[in-house]
């Protein structure tokens, strides 16, 4: 199975401060299997950091959203946040199984979907 996007669904009571704790681990996961971490230890720290901060206060964080192979993006207006790749690819369905693991083990509820950029997800 091949995808360009995997969709991670929040569960109604899952409010944006509840990813705190597993965030940095997402993050990390997700440079690392898109070979996109960066060079220099203290731009990884403050991506955690700002993400971090936006979710202490139960904001929506930025996610990574630079250009590269892959990105994992917060869209406005929803309870959710997605990976998508230029192109489609199985990294997205395996990465994404890995984060949605990843979340289940945090006690995250939430659903994958595929492919879903444009839908009416809500």
């Amino acid at each position: 199975m091949k995808a360009t996007s995997g969709h991670f669904m929040l569960d109604a009571k899952v409010e944006f401060k509840d990813l705190y704790d597993i965030f940095a681990e997402i993050l990390t996961t997700f440079l690392e299997e898109t070979e996109q971490m960066p060079d220099d230890d203290d731009i990884l720290h403050m991506f955690i950091y700002l993400n971090r901060k936006a979710l202490k206060k139960n904001e929506k964080p930025e996610g990574y959203n630079r250009k590269g192979t892959m990105r994992m993006v917060f869209p406005l207006g929803s309870k959710q946040f997605y990976i998508k790749a230029n192109n489609e690819s199985s990294e997205v369905i395996v990465l994404g199984e890995k984060i949605s693991k990843m979340l289940t083990k945090a006690g995250i509820k939430h659903s994958l979907q595929w492919d879903a950029l444009g839908l009416d997800v809500n």
